[in-house]
């Protein structure tokens, strides 16, 4: 054993590992945000959510992300526990797609690849190419890494050291533990199995070990999201534990069956996997397709008892969680689990959060004016500050966002969501401009005609309507109520124009006096300025950058 051949697997090990990397992660930059989308809309039914979640990892190339992303959205709320579960399950089986591939001995064309990728990074300006180059670039990686391994370790198994320690390695409960071991630590199933594909194809590793090292490859995939839920809500924890709970399961089923029917499993394994490869190809096909036969195999004695699985983790995690104030942030920080594919998506959520907090502080403050109740107006004042400090929070969250790979779909509406914040905060300070007119009404005495009453409830419920459109046009970020918007803008900016001469032939008639007048006028205004702020908020969703165009 020489230390060339030990730098030389080292070599190899790191261009393995970041070619993966850079692999997933340009597939999720690329489609990260269509696949969000489809997992959105298309987990209503748990065996949907299953075949779902095989594409969102097939084309991700990440059980680990998928899953961090799932544990994400539970505790956004876009997800229930059982509809998380169907994901989580087809995960399982889409993270069988990336040892498939690496059985294929594509090593010879890897330079060819590499070259792609390179150019494509280099020379082309279009983010998607880009993404699509760093994909390829990884490809390319991946199979010169695994060419590296694969020499070094022809080396190494000539080392008596080296046979030594392999052969030391017949205890299938220690590679059970090798294999969650490494792939805690490495947090890839996908790329722990890559390796013992590599050490199986050099001989190092018999293909009876390899079931072993990959049972424990499933238990340790589970540490991501159980690392990720950590701070999150109740739910988020439960749907870590449901993934982790179905790996062990599945596991230890399996454990159990080999421990009576090795040789069986092994030969059957041996014999689908004959037609299928050449004699270089051999082992490496077998390896990968012992992945795919123990995840589908988990998958289909999970499934039925998912129900039961789910109730599992509500005991393991007790509890409701506490109340969220208006000076906490719920769905990014502290209370949130981190994926560069759901950060957009969180922040939106806090944003409809803040505007619902917003939208209902206007309403307290209109409806303590309309009845005199200024003893309500304080916690008006104080939910302001709380609308003050998701405005601060928000903002340096996509401050920092801005600063990370996002998928391109997302980086598009990044740039709207600062103006969205901002236009959210103002309507709060027109909360607390309607607050101060209700104080200066109260203590001046000052009371508004039938005729003035009625015209600011008409514009009230315009602006209210307008509000509740615009949030839910950007919430779903769809245009179904863009047309409703702009007439409801243009109604409102006439109403305020009819309204303010009205008033001014009030005043001059006498049927007015002044100092009502004045909170009158200044009150049209700031429900007419509300308008357009609610109107920006739906428009946001239309703004994308002209830079990250595809």
């Amino acid at each position: 054993m020489t230390l060339e051949s030990i730098l030389a697997l080292v070599a190899g090990l790191g261009l393995f590992l970041y070619g993966m990397k850079l692999m997933s992660e340009g597939l999720e930059k690329a489609a990260g945000a269509r696949l969000r989308s489809i997992l959105e809309m298309c987990t209503k039914n748990q065996f949907i959510g299953m075949f779902v979640g095989i594409l969102f990892t097939a084309v991700v190339q990440s059980s680990s992300a998928t899953t961090v992303l799932v544990v994400s959205f539970v505790n956004a709320g876009l997800l229930n526990l059982m509809q998380a579960a169907g994901v989580i399950l087809g995960a399982n089986i889409g993270t069988t797609i990336t040892a498939q591939l690496i059985a294929f001995d594509l090593s010879a064309i890897a330079p060819v690849f590499l070259m792609v990728g390179v150019i494509m990074v280099m020379f082309f300006k279009k983010p998607m190419v880009k993404r699509i180059g760093e994909v390829v670039l990884g490809f390319g990686m991946l199979f010169f890494g695994m060419s590296y391994m694969s020499g070094s370790m022809e080396a190494l198994k000539t080392s008596p050291e080296v046979t030594s320690l392999i052969g030391s390695m017949h205890n299938p409960y220690l590679a059970v533990l090798a294999g969650f071991i490494i792939t805690a630590v490495i947090q890839s199933s996908s790329a722990t199995v890559g390796i013992v594909l590599v050490m199986a194809s050099q001989g190092l590793i018999p293909l009876s070990m390899c079931f072993y090292i990959i049972l424990g490859c499933n238990m340790g995939s589970c540490v991501s999201a159980l690392i990720a839920s950590i701070g999150g809500k109740k739910n988020a924890k439960r749907a870590a534990w449901i993934h982790f709970l179905v790996n062990v399961i599945g596991s230890v089923v399996i454990f159990i069956i080999l421990a009576f029917a090795k040789d069986q499993i092994e030969a059957f394994i041996v014999a689908i996997s004959s037609g299928s490869a050449t004699d270089g190809t051999k082992i490496a096909r077998e390896v990968a397709n012992t992945h795919l036969i123990f995840k589908v195999f988990q998958v289909v004695i999970c499934f039925p008892f998912m129900k039961g699985i789910v109730k599992l983790a509500t005991i393991f995690v007790r509890g409701e969680d506490e109340k969220i104030d208006e000076f906490h942030l719920e769905y990014i920080g502290e209370h949130s689990i981190f994926s560069t594919t759901a950060a957009v998506p969180n922040a939106i959520n806090e944003l409809v959060r803040m505007a619902q907090i917003s939208f209902g502080n206007l309403k307290h403050a209109l409806e303590a004016l309309k009845t005199g109740n200024v003893e309500s107006l304080e916690s008006v004042y104080e939910t302001e500050k709380g609308i003050n400090y998701l405005n601060r929070e928000i903002t340096n969250y996509l401050v920092k966002a801005n600063q990370l790979s996002l998928p391109i779909g997302d980086r598009k509406l990044l740039g709207g969501l600062f103006h969205v914040v901002n236009d959210i905060e103002r309507i709060g300070d027109h909360a607390e401009n309607v607050a101060d007119f209700a104080k200066q009404a109260k203590e001046e005495n000052l009371h508004f005609s039938k005729t003035a009453q009625g015209e600011i409830d008409e514009m009230t419920d315009k602006v209210i309507h307008l509000l509740k459109l615009s949030i839910e046009m950007f919430e779903k970020k769809s245009k179904e109520h863009l047309d409703e918007i702009l007439a409801l803008e243009n109604e409102i900016d006439e109403m305020e124009r009819k309204f303010q001469h009205n008033h001014v032939n009030r005043l001059t008639n006498d049927l007015c006096d002044a100092e009502t007048g004045m909170v009158f006028s200044d009150l049209l205004s700031n429900l007419e300025r509300v308008a357009d702020h609610g109107t920006n908020i739906a428009f946001s969703i239309l703004e994308e950058n002209p830079e990250e165009d595809e």
